[in-house]
């Protein structure tokens, strides 16, 4: 068998939006093995999680037919840490709270983020040197092209109230679900502005 494995860390909790708490279902599959971070604990402590099916866990810990799995037991110094669990669970209920329409809250946060950075964005596409644009839920990319500098970009933002890592060409933001809309279009201010100044960022 070949088994599925996706990496959820940056995308898993509603962050590609459409109503999916993970990108795997947005695409309508359903993999062997995920892998989850960073929103689990709502960026706030260290904690990772690898999630499998029932048969990938059984066939890793070595239980027998009819018991239960073990846990997946791989052995990191922050393995089960009480503190980042219990932040977790806090961030969970957080994130799973419904709304007035019956919605999860994250839900209504991450589509009206996304049309706000569809708006905010629109316009680099008009600029020199950009090759692309692309929103998916509460992730913005604006592709370059040609890499950015990162410690040029790292003293543009500070000077400008925003914190943006490029990666390579790519410059994106993942804006926290809290954010307002002067927030985000603060976040998109910027963005443009790395953009039309690309060539004296490189």
């Amino acid at each position: 068998d070949v088994l599925l494995v996706c990496d959820e860390i940056a995308t898993g909790f509603g962050r590609t939006g459409r109503g999916h708490l993970f990108a795997s279902s947005r695409a309508g599959i359903v993999p062997d093995v995920m892998c989850v971070g960073k929103a689990l604990t709502g960026g706030y402590c260290t904690l990772g999680a690898t999630l499998a099916t029932e048969d990938v866990a059984r066939a890793v810990s070595g239980a027998p037919p009819g018991e239960d799995p073990l846990p997946l037991m791989h052995g990191p110094t922050f393995m089960g840490n009480p503190l980042a669990c219990a932040v977790a669970a806090a961030s969970l209920a957080l994130l799973t709270r419904t709304g007035d329409d019956g919605r999860a809250w994250w839900a209504g946060r991450v589509d009206a983020i996304e049309a706000q950075l569809r708006e905010e964005l629109a316009p680099c596409l008009e600029m020199d040197g950009v090759r692309d644009v692309r929103v998916l839920g509460a992730i913005g990319v604006v592709e370059l092209d040609e890499p950015l500098d990162a410690s040029a970009v790292a003293g543009r933002c500070r000077d400008l109230g925003v914190w943006l890592r490029p990666f390579g060409k790519l410059l994106y933001a993942m804006p926290p679900y809290v954010c307002e809309r002067e927030d985000v279009a603060a976040i998109g201010a910027v963005m443009r502005s790395i953009a039309r100044d690309a060539s004296e960022l490189r």
